[in-house]
């Protein structure tokens, strides 16, 4: 759940208000000095900067395509024999399985061009309901996760 919350942050905020990967970077290193800190947003903030031997940055050029190793799917199918709404995992793992169909969604694209981007009003606004969100995405999956947990136990 975690990675893609950050992952939806990192689209609303580089889509949104077209932020570079410098102020990806400083954002998330703020965010990383706060509530948000954790393992994952301190190696996000560092990918941002990183660059290929060319001189563009890793960002910018890695396959929009992710693996899974089936620990979201067993998790999923685990709430659903419990009866227990685990909706931001489970969403999660659909996300990551879409990623996975990399030509239907280039095929798709063609067809189904989706809205134009709005400007996003207020930048440092903006970057603050992005970062609320992401807090409450986490508590929300947090909390999901530990009535699953309780449920099995």
């Amino acid at each position: 759940g975690d990675m893609q919350l950050i992952a939806e942050a990192y689209s609303l905020l580089k889509g949104g208000l077209n932020l570079s990967n410098e102020e990806l970077a400083n954002t998330f290193t703020e965010w990383n000095n706060g509530e948000l800190s954790s393992y994952l947003i301190d190696i996000t903030k560092d990918i941002f900067t990183k660059k290929d031997e060319d001189g563009n940055y890793l960002v910018d050029v890695i396959l929009d395509e992710a693996a899974n190793k089936g620990t979201g799917k067993w998790t999923s199918q685990s709430a659903l024999d419990l009866g227990e709404p685990l909706s931001l995992i489970t969403e999660s793992v659909f996300a990551r399985y879409i990623s996975s169909l990399k030509a239907q969604r280039v095929a798709a694209s063609k067809v189904l061009s989706g809205p134009k981007a709005q400007p996003a009003g207020d930048k440092a606004e903006f970057i603050e309901k992005v970062r609320r969100a992401l807090y409450l995405g986490k508590i929300v999956s947090y909390a999901q996760g530990f009535s699953q947990l309780r449920a099995a136990s």
